[in-house]
Order: C-alpha cells, then sequence, then structure tokens
C-alpha cells in the first residue's frame, strides 16, 4: 500500500517533473556543456576546453559588465526596507486600504516593456519627471537620467525597484498574516512600545519571509535584462551594461553561443555563492519559527 501511494504521487509530480527537465536542467547541463565549445550556428562546434573561461580574466568587457551587476545588487536591501515597510503599512485596517493594495501590485503585473517605455519616456531630458523638478525649483536644468554614465545604471535601479515593490509586500503580507498575535500582546503587556515590538518581536518572526525574498530579489537582479534592453540598451558607454546583457549581445549579437555559456555558467556561480551567503546570514541567530 505504501509502495502504490508513492507511485501515486510521483504519477502526479511527473508533468511538472518533465516540464523541469525539459526547460531547466536540459538547458543548463546543454548550456555547461556548450562553453567548452566555440560556435557559432554557421560552423560545427570546436572543442576548446576551458580557454574560454581563461578568455575571460582579459576580458574588459566582462568585467565592465560583473560589475554592473554586482553594484545592481544594491537595489536589493532597499527593495526589501522598502517592501518591509510597504506591508506594515497596507495592513493595517483602513478604508479602502484593498485598493492600495491592488494599486501597489499593479507594476508587478504589468509588461516590462511597457514599464521600460513608460519610464523611458518619463526620464527622458524632456521628460515628466525634470518637468516637475524643474517646475518645483527642485533643479535648475534638466537631469540626464538615461544618457549620462554616472547614474544612468541607478536609474534603472529605480525602476527595478519600483516595479518589484508589490510583489515582495505580497510575500510579507503573508509572513505578517502567519504571525501569531500573541507574540506582540505578550510584548504589550511587558511594556514593549511599537518600535519595540516590531524590532524584537515582528522582524524576527519575519525572518523567514526576509530570506525568501531577499534570495528572489538578488537572483533577479544579478540576472536583469528586460530594464536594460528597454531603456538603454547597455549604454551609455558600457555604464549599464550587465552580465545578462552581455551574455544575449554575445550570443545573439556576436553569434559567439560558446562564449556566451562560459558567461551563464560564471554567472550561474557567482548566483549561487550569493544565494549561500545570504541563506548563511539570515539564518544565523538560531530562528526557529517556520
Amino acid at each position: 500500500m505504501a509502495l502504490r501511494r508513492t507511485l501515486v504521487a510521483y504519477l502526479f509530480l511527473l508533468p511538472a517533473l518533465a516540464l523541469l527537465g525539459v526547460f531547466t536542467f536540459y538547458p543548463v547541463v546543454f548550456g555547461t556543456v556548450l562553453s567548452l565549445f566555440e560556435y557559432d550556428v554557421i560552423s560545427p562546434p570546436r572543442y576548446v576546453g576551458l580557454t574560454q573561461f581563461r578568455a575571460l580574466w582579459t576580458d574588459r568587457y566582462f568585467w565592465i559588465a560583473l560589475d554592473n551587476s554586482l553594484k545592481y545588487l544594491l537595489v536589493v536591501p532597499v527593495l526589501q526596507f522598502c517592501s518591509i515597510v510597504l506591508a506594515l503599512w497596507v495592513r493595517r485596517p483602513l478604508r479602502g486600504i484593498g485598493w492600495f493594495r491592488a494599486a501597489f501590485y499593479l507594476p508587478v503585473v504589468t509588461s516590462i516593456v511597457v514599464v521600460g517605455l513608460l519610464w523611458r519616456w518619463l526620464l527622458d531630458e524632456s521628460g515628466l519627471v525634470n518637468y516637475v523638478l524643474l517646475r518645483a525649483g527642485l533643479i535648475h536644468a534638466p537631469i540626464h537620467w538615461l544618457t549620462n554614465p554616472a547614474i544612468a545604471l541607478y536609474a534603472v535601479m529605480f525602476v527595478t525597484l519600483w516595479k518589484g515593490l508589490g510583489y515582495y509586500m505580497v510575500i510579507y503580507l503573508a509572513g505578517l498574516e502567519a504571525i501569531p498575535p500573541g507574540y506582540e500582546e505578550a510584548a504589550a503587556l511587558d511594556g514593549a512600545g511599537p518600535l519595540g515590538r516590531l524590532w524584537h518581536v515582528t522582524i524576527p518572526l519575519l525572518r523567514p519571509s526576509i530570506l525568501l525574498a531577499g534570495t528572489l530579489s538578488a537572483i533577479a537582479a544579478l540576472r536583469v535584462f528586460e530594464e536594460v534592453y528597454v531603456m538603454t540598451g547597455g549604454g551609455p558607454v558600457y555604464s549599464t551594461y550587465t552580465m545578462f546583457y552581455y551574455m544575449f549581445d554575445q550570443a545573439f549579437g556576436s553569434l559567439h553561443l560558446g562564449y556566451a555559456a562560459a558567461l551563464g555558467v560564471v554567472l550561474a556561480a557567482v548566483t549561487i555563492v550569493l544565494a549561500v551567503v545570504n541563506f548563511r546570514l539570515l539564518r544565523q541567530g538560531g530562528l526557529t519559527y517556520y
């Protein structure tokens, strides 16, 4: 009977496992193998071993892309902090709060192409953002948000933050709803104020949600592509040239598929290392509420 239940369970899992095998595991294995070959679609693949990985160390654009991708991780703590604050705010029983929740979640379900085009227009030299700032007297000349190499990457980061805020807000709302109210009530009886209850009770019990959201947002930051492609195209002067965009450029722009696969392997390794570090840091402290 136990064997039969196990077989039935695996039969239900089989469609999902098949999809994972075809669209996740096979591409990972194929891409890793392809990184050992020189391949341009036109000519047959030629085995070169680790040559392409060694070439990365002298590739100026690889280091620019890696540096920009690591800089993009700066959006992660800001995004998580803003999402927690937003979740705490919209959790309050205010009139019409459901509409606010829907409004904050709307960018999440909006196409990234639409979002990118919208913000490219808003951040244009003659766009709405500069117009409002000029009218308010906060600036004296239009700011080149997307054409200034010093600030273009941070402008794209802001769009990522704006679009992802509602998604992580929902994760933290779910985490807040899972916290038994008795913990905060006990802390209040012990004399803890609102900030004390937030810092010593709510935030520690929210750690599993922080772990999940932090890991997801770090992975998303390292693999950012659509915002860059739509808003800046990697420019100006490679200032928004990220690893994922460099992979795309090498694979479909230069037809260096093997080299693009090597970039993908390096990016995957960096992502795994950061995910492990994130798990270790956030799970320290012995919190056992899951």
